[in-house]
């Protein structure tokens, strides 16, 4: 593989790591006591000429875990009217992230990463619910980082001036019904287009691939 195409990699552009875009819709902010009632994660690719776009897409209804807190304020927000009707077609934590993170490890490994990274607005509450979900459930081989994440909200204002999911989409140029907003599957597309977006910009203006004396890792202690 050529210096430019080996540039062209998301191991190459992300340091190693596969950014998986993540939305979670819950019962609360509370991620140790509060349910988690929805979730979404898209992965994304890198063509060759270096341009980042969304690849697979996995959502599920969550059924709320034995004992969780249920604030009706946060069930108005995001419209869940019942989290325990069967109707939902929900699945427990453990079976929806066990699903989430085999196609993580799968596209990871083919893409060459070492480790996935969460991109999500406002990353640290998505974050939360997650690494919270995945200690209930007990899985040992949670494939993201446990602090580490790209957080939209502070990308969007960087490029766009915006932190609002709603109005960073606008601004990026990049369809948003607020009318399907707070669904974790709407949430996560428009959010995976605004990332998307916000990297492929960068490479427009110049900013990727960096100099040959920037590249060197020589410094890197992390």
């Amino acid at each position: 593989m050529s210096q430019d195409n080996e540039l062209n990699t998301l191991k190459s552009r992300f340091r190693g790591y596969f950014p998986v875009v993540i939305d979670v819709e819950t019962a609360g902010f509370n991620a140790k006591t509060d349910a988690l009632l929805e979730i979404c994660a898209v992965t994304l690719q890198m063509d060759e000429d270096g341009w980042l776009k969304p690849a697979t897409t996995l959502h599920f209804h969550i059924a709320p875990f034995e004992g969780a807190v249920i604030h009706k304020e946060a069930l108005d927000f995001n419209g869940i009217r019942d989290p325990f009707s069967p109707l939902r077609g929900a699945v427990s934590e453990e079976a929806a992230l066990k699903e989430i993170y085999k196609q993580i490890r799968k596209e990871q490994k083919a893409q060459g990463c070492s480790r996935a990274i969460m991109v999500a607005h406002n990353a640290n509450f998505d974050h939360s619910f997650v690494m919270a979900a995945s200690e209930r459930a007990k899985l040992k081989r949670n494939p993201f980082h446990p602090f580490a994440t790209f957080d939209t909200a502070a990308l969007s204002g960087l490029a766009f001036g915006q932190t609002v999911l709603a109005k960073a989409c606008a601004t990026a140029g990049i369809d948003f019904d607020n009318k399907e907003a707070h669904s974790a599957l709407y949430d996560t597309e428009r959010t995976a287009e605004l990332f998307c977006e916000i990297v492929n910009k960068w490479k427009k203006l110049g900013g990727w691939p960096l100099l040959e004396s920037q590249t060197d890792d020589s410094a890197d202690t992390e």
